[in-house]
């Protein structure tokens, strides 16, 4: 059994993401919501929302709590905001505010 979360057009670089995700991938919940809840990150703050709700989903499963194990985690580009900033001799270069889409898998170990 899986419980899955997704949370879509976040506004964060992937790359940022995934380094907190490199973190918590493979632990159980309850020690990746400890680690979560002590980084001083923002993506620590909207991953530990997104495991929430994974355990909700889980819970709405009748899946035992105690056991469940972040299996996979990831993150997908979302679309880019795409700014301009003022250059030298009158140029402009563009500016990328990235999206991500988030994902994780929970399921239990026996």
């Amino acid at each position: 059994m899986m419980a899955k979360a997704h949370a879509r057009y976040i506004r964060i670089s992937p790359r940022k993401i995934r380094l907190i995700m490199d973190e918590i991938r493979g632990k159980r919940v309850e020690d990746a919501l400890n680690i979560l809840s002590f980084m001083p990150k923002k993506g620590a703050k909207i991953l530990k929302k997104l495991i929430e709700s994974a355990v909700a989903n889980a819970e709405n499963q009748n899946m035992d709590v105690d056991q469940l194990r972040i299996t996979r985690i990831y993150a997908d580009e979302g679309p880019m905001l795409k700014r301009w900033r003022p250059r030298a001799l009158g140029r402009a270069t563009m500016i990328r505010k990235r999206t991500s889409h988030l994902t994780v898998i929970l399921e239990e170990i026996k």
